[in-house]
């Protein structure tokens, strides 16, 4: 085995398995970075084919963006899920002209308002952050921030709550959405914040909403009271299916991508400086792999996109084989345990020859 061979990608925190196809290559210029200097590398990905749309095409682009599997309106506003639904929405025919009473049409729900930003392209029809919700809900939200409410002054019929807010920092009105859809909206606004980061620092000055949300930065972007709010939802709601098909819809449309959605523990990596040198990702012609490694249940697991079987082989800086599991399956648990303290090579031999090496710390 010749280490000098060896290419050693590392990326910082990476959720346990694949959620979305990300195509090849997307994310190689984020290797090795973190914390902001990661946030402007992001930004430079996301931002360079971003194809903007526009406003009108929005109404269409939801029916792949945002259609439920019984082919209705995935309205985050209404929606609830296990529960039973108050109303439901057909696409294109249920679209708002004049807004009435709730549950009458649905329209076109900027999640970060126009008001905050000016209003101005490519943000004005970004699909990330644009979701369709009832239009009496979204009056109902206005230019709100997002925040957590003890006693509403109003509360739609799925449970979103408008009223004061509790967190501390900021007791202004705020809109609750359902806890469902908290995690989505802060990935929502982590990807604003990364995609516009070369503008954002001017949008605090736009409303005095969003200045009680916005800092003026380009770096961290949100006041302290925001941020940990956005922390927390992102972390008790981790990222669904849904999110992660609507993902891989827009990047069809707008030829971006949500990295939080794809790798949802970068938020950690860059606004709580929580990087994980031993969760790395590697991406080649044929196949992506993950390898996340867990210290307390001194446990690796390597989890691929295909279908191949693999021989996968630890060793150590020797080049002394260690460990050997033949006819693996993606997912594979590998146990650690046994092995001394210090720095080993993982290798991945599938079986039609393709070969990936990766680093790992014991």
């Amino acid at each position: 085995m010749n280490l000098r061979l060896i290419i050693l990608w590392i990326l910082i925190s990476i959720f346990t398995y694949i959620r979305g196809q990300v195509p090849e290559g997307y994310y190689n210029d984020v290797m090795g970075k973190t914390d902001f200097e990661l946030k402007t590398a992001l930004h430079i990905i996301i931002s360079a084919n971003h194809t903007p749309q526009s406003y009108s095409s929005l109404w269409n682009h939801f029916v792949n963006t945002d259609k439920k599997s019984n082919g209705k309106v995935w309205d985050i506003y209404s929606d609830n899920p296990g529960g039973s639904l108050p109303y439901e929405y057909t696409f294109t025919t249920d679209q708002c002209g004049n807004v009435g009473p709730e549950g009458t049409c649905y329209n076109r729900e900027h999640s970060l308002p126009q008001s905050w930003f000016g209003g101005v392209a490519p943000a004005y029809t970004d699909l990330f952050h644009i979701y369709p919700t009832d239009g009496q809900v979204n009056g109902m939200r206005d230019n709100y921030p997002y925040g957590e409410v003890m006693t509403p002054t109003r509360v739609s019929l799925n449970g979103s709550k408008l009223g004061p807010n509790l967190t501390t920092g900021y007791s202004g009105t705020v809109f609750e959405p359902i806890d469902a859809y908290k995690g989505d909206l802060a990935r929502t606004y982590f990807y604003m914040a990364t995609r516009y980061q070369n503008v954002i620092a001017n949008w605090e000055k736009l409303s005095s909403q969003g200045d009680v949300v916005l800092n003026g930065t380009s770096n961290q972007v949100f006041e302290l009271w925001a941020l940990n709010l956005l922390l927390k939802w992102h972390q008790q709601d981790p990222v669904s299916q849904k999110e992660t098909d609507r993902n891989n819809a827009i990047y069809n449309i707008q030829q971006n991508r949500n990295p939080f959605i794809d790798f949802p523990h970068l938020v950690e990596c860059i606004w709580l400086n929580q990087c994980n040198p031993n969760s790395i990702i590697t991406q080649s012609a044929s196949v992506t792999i993950q390898l996340y490694q867990n210290t307390q249940d001194k446990t690796i697991t390597v989890i691929w996109n295909n279908n191949k079987t693999t021989t996968i082989s630890l060793y150590d800086l020797s080049g002394r084989c260690v460990t050997v599991y033949k006819n693996a399956l993606s997912g594979q648990i590998i146990s650690t345990g046994h092995l001394n303290k210090g720095y080993y090579i993982v290798e991945i031999l599938f079986d039609d020859d393709t070969r990936q090496t990766q680093r790992m710390i014991n």
